[in-house]
């Protein structure tokens, strides 16, 4: 489907779907450029998509697929794509996978999620399909870690593709029953961010392998951004003439225009006309690396982080700490996870691990988080909430998203007010 004019689909949208046309009742007849569009909130763009009684889509579903967003809880939220849609984003997603490091001959293990409207699975076994080279599709699924790792033997699997704590499962099987699976070349993350905690059980078990994001989709976004070669997997680029991205401030609103400012991540898809997708903030946070040619480097996820007291605890920075006064590469997965006792909140930073952690290690993270974070121990002695806390798991005992795989970065067991 060839990509409209932006003007051109701008009007189309104001013209067939009630939800734009309110939303943009007070523009001018004929908009030219993206920073004349409001950005989309994304309860009211919600809300307009219900069934029955849609308000967003321009016209009737009648030939297309509907897809269920990844980490949704409450309220689903359904991703309507035409027949047409759907062909050229996994057309354009497939050539992405070359960037991405996927050889003439690879045989590839598709380890994502499938079912309950989930679109993961379909839409990277449809990208293979796709690609400009040769290819041997294993449509596994998210299925036991004992049958990946018979299978990578028994039919000389090259490359794993699939969401992170997938791929770091896979590899604890084969740690802990001594195995390590050399003849793995690639392995294609997707879904989330490959954070830096998981890289040694990935190494251990797969010592050939190099690790490239699969690309930068969404269900409900659609196309974002192409994996760019080289050592930094969080650097994608915006697809030439499907997509537009834009990295926006958190506070104004204003584009970002300077290299290594992070921003929220605004994505417009110029194909996408069923469920037109304008001006639409992805949920995640990127930097500029190379404007010119749209690059960015994903930086983490808008929204995430907890809040204990008066004191913000940013996921990401949390995390670098804690890897920071971890030389023995202990952790291999974080979350946060907020409770209430005695009248006061509290945090605790529940560790992944394959191997006992050593004595002390907990009491130097917590006061290397402290130093970091002096606000926190601030709050601990006003008597506002309790004291940062350590609570080791074995890895798999991480909450994931019991649909996706997907780390669950903060986990709210606070009762309800």
């Amino acid at each position: 489907m060839p990509a409209k004019p932006l003007p051109e689909l701008i009007a189309f949208a104001r013209r067939n779907s009630p939800f734009y046309a309110d939303l943009y009742r007070d523009l001018p007849e004929r908009v030219e450029h993206l920073s004349q569009l409001p950005l989309i909130e994304q309860t009211a763009f919600w809300a307009a998509n219900s069934w029955p009684d849609n308000r967003l889509l321009t016209g009737p579903l009648l030939d297309g697929g509907v897809y269920k967003t990844g980490g949704t809880t409450g309220v689903p939220k359904f991703s309507p794509w035409s027949r047409t849609e759907h062909a050229d984003s996994v057309t354009a997603f497939g050539a992405g996978l070359v960037q991405a490091g996927l050889k003439p001959g690879h045989r590839v293990a598709n380890l994502f999620w499938a079912g309950e409207l989930y679109g993961g699975f379909l839409y990277i076994e449809n990208a293979l399909h796709h690609a400009p080279v040769d290819n041997v599709r294993l449509p596994v699924g998210a299925a036991p870690d004992a049958y990946i790792a018979g299978l990578i033997e028994d039919f000389g699997v090259d490359v794993l593709a699939g969401e992170p704590m997938k791929l770091s499962s896979v590899a604890e099987h084969l740690v802990k029953h001594g195995q390590v699976a050399e003849r793995i070349e690639l392995l294609l993350f997707g879904g989330d961010l490959l954070f830096a905690d998981l890289r040694p059980i990935l190494s251990r078990a797969f010592p050939n392998a190099a690790v490239a994001s699969i690309g930068y989709a969404s269900v409900d976004a659609g196309l974002v951004g192409a994996p760019v070669p080289g050592d930094d997997v969080r650097v994608h680029e915006a697809f030439p003439n499907r997509t537009v991205v834009e990295l926006v401030d958190d506070v104004t609103g204003e584009p970002i225009t300077e290299l290594g400012v992070p921003g929220r991540v605004v994505v417009t898809n110029l194909f996408r006309t069923l469920m037109p997708i304008l001006r639409y903030p992805t949920g995640d946070r990127a930097e500029w690396v190379d404007l010119e040619r749209g690059r960015f480097r994903l930086v983490g996820r808008s929204v995430e982080g907890a809040r204990v007291g008066t004191v913000a605890m940013p996921t990401e920075e949390i995390r670098a700490v804690l890897l920071a006064h971890d030389p023995d590469q202990v952790i291999s997965g974080m979350q946060m996870v907020q409770r209430r006792w005695d009248g006061k909140d509290g945090l605790v930073l529940r560790l992944g691990f394959t191997e006992e952690p050593p004595a002390g290690l907990a009491e130097r993270l917590v006061e290397a988080v402290y130093r970091a974070r002096p606000l926190y121990p601030d709050d601990v002695a006003a008597g506002v909430i309790h004291d940062l806390e350590v609570e080791w798991v074995p890895r798999a005992e991480l909450v994931t998203n019991p649909r996706t795989g997907k780390l669950q970065q903060v986990v709210d067991e606070r009762p309800p007010a």
